[in-house]
């Protein structure tokens, strides 16, 4: 396989758990997908962010997030976030601190 063809297979299948994610899911909170799998919506738009850097454009965190989201993440919260239980923060601040450490949420 030639490098475009991944490239463009890589990015069908980022924009598919893209939709996955914000269409056909976004009953699944960013907190559960944090404590299952160590990363959740706003990490795919800090990855997206951090792309775009590497290519010399600049994207401060909420433009990622609305270009990730498709819309302005309070209004995403509003939309769709729930209250998360106290024992869900806490494994939460444990999966972020294990993930993520030190970068900005």
């Amino acid at each position: 396989m030639d490098d475009q063809t991944r490239t463009e297979i890589e990015a069908a299948a980022f924009r598919r758990l893209q939709k996955h994610l914000m269409q056909d899911r976004p009953d699944v909170q960013n907190i559960d997908m944090m404590n299952l799998a160590g990363f959740c919506r706003n990490c795919l738009a800090r990855w997206y962010q951090e792309a775009a850097a590497e290519r010399g454009i600049d994207m401060d965190k909420e433009e990622a997030r609305e270009t990730y989201y498709g819309m302005p993440m309070s209004d995403w919260k509003a939309k769709y976030q729930t209250d998360a239980s106290p024992e869900k923060v806490e494994a939460f601040n444990k999966a972020f601190a294990e993930n993520v450490g030190d970068q900005n949420r």
